[in-house]
């Protein structure tokens, strides 16, 4: 009797079983994959908060330091190259104060239990975009996905089962039928996830050469070793900031005045 199903399955149903087996490696090593990079995302966001709060602020205060010298320098000297220089260390100054004290510097650690990783993973699985199989379908799957990207980052469980929830009483969750038209789907399925494989490969390698994402692996290896890297660069800056501190109070005109 199963020898009489394969002897009259159509061409299109014998192609089309064999590639939903490969659907199914790739929606696999899709979800995967979007957990990598969905897990580096939030690695380097924290990472980047940590150096901000740690480090940042003092270079924010240097560059404070070092436009208040330069300011004065103007002042002094009156020229525009000198005047032109403070305004470019004022905007520096600026610029530092904004990126130790905005958003960036307020991401807290990032630690995903197992438990938020797997659930993650199914939310992947369910309302991956890459795996719809009409525009509806992907206009919803897209939305809940970019939700599921915050809740996760958050550590908020809860969040991701509503969006699982959600997707699974929606009315595109609902597949077609017929062997052609299925086929047609999956084939088009498969084309889109190979797209999206290469997309995340491509942002992988580019986060992981970022400068944040160098310096937390130099921040790592050096805390491998008993050394904290972090605490290093800021008692660097530290010193700097003295000296800093000490050139701008020599060249003060209240100093000036009492020498």
């Amino acid at each position: 009797m199963n020898s009489d199903l394969v002897r009259h399955r159509s061409p299109a149903e014998q192609e089309l079983a064999k590639r939903r087996q490969e659907l199914a490696i790739l929606q696999a090593e899709l979800t995967d994959r979007e957990l990598l990079l969905e897990s580096l995302l939030a690695e380097l966001a924290a990472f980047e908060g940590r150096y901000l709060r740690e480090v940042g602020v003092l270079y924010a205060e240097l560059d404070e330091w070092n436009a208040k010298i330069a300011e004065l320098t103007a002042e002094g000297v009156g020229t525009e190259q000198a005047q032109s220089a403070a305004a470019e260390a004022r905007a520096r100054a600026e610029e530092s104060f904004a990126a130790a004290h905005g958003d960036a510097a307020k991401a807290a650690l990032f630690s995903p239990s197992p438990e938020l990783k797997k659930l993650f993973r199914e939310v992947v699985r369910q309302v991956h975009p890459d795996n719809a199989m009409d525009e509806p379908d992907r206009i919803l799957r897209t939305r809940l996905l970019a939700q599921a990207n915050l809740a996760y980052r958050r550590g908020d469980s809860a969040a991701l089962r509503r969006i699982l929830d959600e997707y699974r009483i929606s009315p595109e969750a609902v597949k077609g039928a017929g062997a052609t038209a299925d086929l047609e789907r999956v084939n088009r399925q498969i084309l889109r996830i190979s797209k999206r494989l290469a997309q995340i490969d491509s942002e992988v390698a580019d986060l992981s050469s970022s400068e944040i994402a160098l310096l937390m692996a130099k921040v790592e290896t050096a805390a491998a070793h008993g050394r904290n890297l972090l605490a290093d660069m800021a008692n660097s800056v530290k010193q700097r900031i003295s000296l800093a501190r000490q050139e701008f109070e020599l060249q003060s005109p209240v100093d000036r005045a009492s020498r």
